[in-house]
């Protein structure tokens, strides 16, 4: 076995200890496990040619995710903020661990936490690759169940902010996508929000 693929073995076999489950045409899949498959389908999407690191990044993006429960820090955006920021440095150390243990050098290893990091978006071509992604896999599989349990301004600002971490490669699948005319509608005036500045 080569090493992305021992990564990738070590990366899904922690994902499916999640408790969490996702419930997808009706099967049911630990739900940080299903994500980091679908992460890296669309990172395979939106770059066929796409660097060893880049789908070790997506593979192992949310790993351990379930680990650090957003009730375990306070309410309010500045506490939602750090836990963000901390659960991203967990993940870049977890994946860090795995990397290192099947063989993989520090150069290698200092990548890949670049990227989940989430350094230099906008400049660094496989950082925005995989911010497309991670909003393409909200839309595709998260959005629908989301997007009714909230206000309109609230859906579309907050589709906004994601629209905007994206480029016009990610604009132009997200449109793609299948969508109720609710839904689809919320992501029409978000990108007319973008597109009017």
């Amino acid at each position: 076995m080569n090493k992305l693929n021992a990564a990738f073995e070590q990366f899904d076999a922690y994902n499916q200890k999640d408790p969490n489950t996702f419930t997808w045409e009706n099967i049911s899949y630990p739900q940080e496990y299903f994500l980091a498959i679908e992460l890296y389908n669309w990172v395979n999407k939106l770059d066929p040619n796409a660097s060893e690191e880049l789908l070790l990044a997506s593979r192992s993006q949310h790993i351990g995710r379930w680990e650090i429960p957003r009730n375990t820090y306070p309410e309010g955006r500045e506490a939602y903020l750090k836990w963000r920021k901390d659960l991203a440095q967990y993940h870049a150390e977890k994946t860090a661990a795995i990397m290192e243990n099947v063989g993989y050098d520090p150069e290698q290893i200092a990548r890949v936490r670049q990227i989940l990091l989430k350094q230099k978006i906008k400049v660094d071509h496989d950082v925005q690759t995989m911010e497309n992604a991670l909003c393409l896999v909200f839309l595709q599989f998260q959005y629908e169940d989301f997007h009714p349990k909230y206000e309109a301004e609230k859906v579309i600002n907050i589709l906004k902010k994601s629209l905007l971490k994206m480029d016009a490669q990610g604009h132009q699948f997200a449109l793609t996508l299948p969508y109720s005319d609710q839904g689809f509608h919320y992501i029409q005036e978000a990108l007319k929000l973008i597109n009017s500045k």
